[in-house]
């Protein structure tokens, strides 16, 4: 992996990474926003200490683990990426209320013109602020995205102590089991 120095991530910040996506998926996931890593190489969930790329393997959504470099392999998988927020910070924190709820506003627009069967929001606080729905928890919500059945998954970042890389992929392997309902 390409080592960056702090300066070249912080050139990274508010930069886009873009979308992984295709019509019709089965599944999109989204994260936040790009961190400075992701935008500095292009790649969703690129931080090393990020449990997403070894959660989706470990829950069955791929056959091996990918790398972040290998994001686009996700489309023949049926899945996809994006964020509610489009720009890259340092921390989440970083993010205003006004950038979730214009977040939330652009990814249903998406999801509406894409159509994925589910949106899989990684984040519960990212979800709540995006919706406004103060009272969403981690697992199926009853409201809809777009057209989408939404799914929050806890947040795949080291810093996320409350939920182990096992609970996660438990988490994540319901979702799959759902996804492959409907397929």
């Amino acid at each position: 992996m390409t080592r960056f120095t702090a300066a070249e991530l912080e050139a990274a910040r508010d930069r886009l990474v873009p979308d992984v996506v295709a019509d019709g998926l089965r599944v999109l996931f989204c994260g936040i926003n790009p961190g400075l890593m992701s935008a500095a190489t292009g790649h969703h969930f690129a931080r090393p200490g990020n449990r997403f790329w070894p959660v989706l393997h470990r829950s069955g959504f791929t056959p091996r683990l990918l790398e972040p470099a290998e994001q686009r392999e996700l489309l023949t998988y049926g899945l996809g990426v994006t964020n509610v927020v489009a720009r890259a910070t340092a921390r989440a924190d970083e993010l205003t209320a006004e950038e979730y709820v214009a977040g939330g506003r652009e990814l249903s627009a998406r999801v509406t013109r894409l159509e994925p069967r589910w949106l899989a929001v990684v984040g519960v606080m990212a979800y709540r602020a995006a919706f406004g729905d103060r009272g969403a928890a981690v697992g199926p919500q009853e409201a809809t995205v777009g057209g989408a059945r939404v799914w929050v998954l806890p947040n795949p970042s080291g810093l996320n102590a409350h939920w182990t890389a096992a609970a996660m992929a438990e988490e994540f392997a319901r979702l799959r089991r759902a996804a492959d309902e409907g397929s």
